[in-house]
């Protein structure tokens, strides 16, 4: 299912099972966006039904996010290996009977247990489908395009599923269980039906269980370790506790993969600055991402009593420039290069944040609206870029690596830059809160900047 080059400016001309192929893969990443928003905001009148205390309703998102961002590198691994429709349609299968338990479960530690698995099953899907499109469109304009275009569906399915979950919960939190499963069920059959079947292998594909061990328990530790940081608080000895059993849990992890005849990860891609920077910027990026929108909830739901549909509405704004910006992305990537699109969209986040440091006690849509719309401009070029970035160079045989580094480093840096944002905090009025916390996101977006500097002085083969 490659493409063949034109032309370096000749505009790419795909075939309908192309354009299939890239809306299977855009379906997958626009479902996992729309499961956790909606979530997000059912939780309120999940915890009124079932009893549950606001420490363990959060973990409906937490445990999910540990899922995902722990098992995300073997399951873009496993995609490598064993192929990435079988994957697909493994992993879409148990997600779409999963979500059917939730939306039947009465026990609370049954309806969290359900959500991890689910964000083990997202582990797999996600980067079985972006390695898809990596494998099926190569490197130049046609990928640049096809990213530009599942950053869309990305964006589309995070922004859309605060306003949806917020109109379902108001009918039935099971509501935003059941929505999920005819859409992975849809995806599942077009994955079946139009996929190519993944080519037979000469010799059977041997997971490093070692190495995929050691990974998992350190991701997961470090997950939990931030996740919970705020709960417990930085400096106690339950947080140096995990931090440092995460670093000896990985340090395992990296001596195993040195002498596995077939590692997990091969280390040779680390020393990629691009490939490296690309990470780097992506766990900023999302942790500053996460913390503005944990600000704005606090500002305008707790303070001001907004509905959580009504803050959806400020956030569309941002959501409807993605939409816009993304079948776009691909022809200003390829005539002006991913790095100098990915610094004007990483620069966007800078005055977004300081018009969100101006807001007073009442909300100022001449404030928050500008803000939502510089918001995404900045996710539109940002992420698109770095997926890009993330992959290009990186052979067919271990694209789903690359993917799963990279939603990896979305993950975790996602997980902890909510956890800095929450520390940084002080108690009080939500305003009294927003303001250090609004600080603590510019940080983030000043070194996400740095780091792409620094990769552009050290040199890489994604410009």
């Amino acid at each position: 299912m490659q493409i063949r080059h034109e032309g370096a400016d000749a505009p790419p001309r795909w075939s309908a099972r192309l354009w299939v192929a890239l809306m299977i893969s855009s379906g997958v990443i626009l479902l996992d966006g729309l499961d956790i928003s909606m979530i997000t905001v059912a939780i309120p009148e999940i915890q009124r039904e079932l009893g549950m205390t606001a420490a363990a309703a959060q973990w409906l998102v937490g445990g999910y996010v540990l899922a995902f961002g722990g098992f995300l590198l073997l399951g873009g691994r496993c995609a490598d290996l064993f192929g990435r429709r079988r994957v697909l349609v493994t992993a879409m299968a148990v997600f779409a009977l999963v979500s059917l338990l939730g939306a039947l479960a009465d026990d609370p530690a049954l309806l969290v247990g359900s959500r991890f698995v689910k964000g083990v099953a997202a582990a797999f899907t996600a980067p079985a489908a972006m390695s898809l499109l990596t494998t099926t469109f190569p490197e130049g304009p046609q990928r640049n395009r096809a990213f530009g275009i599942f950053n869309v569906f990305e964006a589309s399915g995070y922004s859309s599923g605060l306003l949806v979950g917020g109109l379902l919960a108001a009918l039935d939190w099971r509501a935003t269980f059941v929505l999920p499963i005819p859409i992975a069920v849809l995806l599942l059959v077009a994955a079946l039906r139009y996929l190519p079947p993944d080519p037979p292998r000469a010799v059977r594909p041997r997971v490093d269980v070692g190495g995929a061990a050691t990974l998992l328990g350190g991701m997961l530790l470090l997950v939990f370790t931030v996740s919970s940081a705020a709960d417990v608080g930085w400096a106690s000895a339950r947080t140096w506790g995990g931090l440092a059993g995460a670093a000896l849990l990985l340090a395992v992890f990296v001596r195993i993969e040195r002498t596995a005849r077939e590692p997990l990860i091969r280390l040779g891609l680390l020393r990629d600055r691009g490939l490296v920077a690309a990470n780097l910027s992506a766990a900023l990026l999302y942790g500053g991402a996460m913390g503005f929108q944990f600000l704005l909830a606090l500002y305008l739901q707790n303070l001001n009593g907004w509905r959580p549909w009504q803050m959806a509405l400020v956030l569309l704004p941002a959501g409807l420039v993605v939409v816009g910006l993304g079948p776009r992305l691909g022809a200003l990537m390829t005539r002006f290069g991913v790095h100098r699109v990915l610094l004007v969209g990483l620069l966007a986040f800078v005055p977004s944040y300081l018009l969100v440091l101006g807001l007073g006690p009442a909300p100022d849509l001449w404030l928050l609206l500008p803000a939502s719309v510089l918001w995404g401009v900045g996710f539109a070029l940002s992420i698109s870029a770095l997926m890009v970035a993330g992959t290009s160079g990186v052979a067919d045989a271990e694209q789903g690596v690359a993917a799963g580094l990279l939603n990896s480093s979305l993950q975790v840096g996602g997980a902890f830059g909510l956890a800095v944002v929450t520390a940084a905090i002080v108690p009080g009025t939500e305003l009294a809160m927003l303001r250090p916390g609004v600080v603590v996101i510019l940080v983030f977006a000043a070194l996400t900047l740095a780091a792409q500097l620094l990769r552009r002085r050290g040199g890489s083969r994604a410009t």
